[in-house]
């Protein structure tokens, strides 16, 4: 009996810890167009294909367009986010080439737990 409760805790724990890491956030701090990240910063084209390595990352394929509505900042500069049709996320800024800047000034915004979070099927999930 005692050996099938430790595994159990075993498995509890190493379920938790996964869960914990796919949805770690990437950074506290985000760049936006407006305090809201709510207005288009930029309309970029992808200049390679690109497949993320979870749901929290958008994917797509050479020359199609991406909105952006936020960029990570300070530790994490690298990863921007946007829209392509009705699919969002991050995705790498150095596969994307900008095509034209929709805002005049950036705001630095702290992030929230949710930008950080899977959407499905308009409920939030951890992967």
């Amino acid at each position: 009996m005692s050996r099938i409760l430790d595994q159990r805790i075993l498995l509890l724990v190493i379920s938790f810890s996964a869960s914990v890491q796919s949805t770690k956030v990437l950074s506290v701090w985000k760049k936006c167009g407006d305090p809201e990240c709510e207005k288009a910063m930029s309309r970029v084209q992808a200049t390679t294909d690109y497949l993320g390595p979870d749901c929290r990352y958008l994917n797509f394929k050479t020359g199609e367009e991406i909105m952006v509505y936020s960029k990570l900042s300070r530790e994490n500069e690298n990863l921007w986010t946007g829209s392509k049709g009705k699919d969002f996320g991050y995705f790498p800024r150095d596969a994307v080439k900008v095509e034209e800047v929709l805002i005049g000034e950036e705001v630095e915004v702290l992030t929230k737990e949710t930008d950080f979070l899977c959407l499905h099927e308009d409920k939030y999930t951890f992967e």
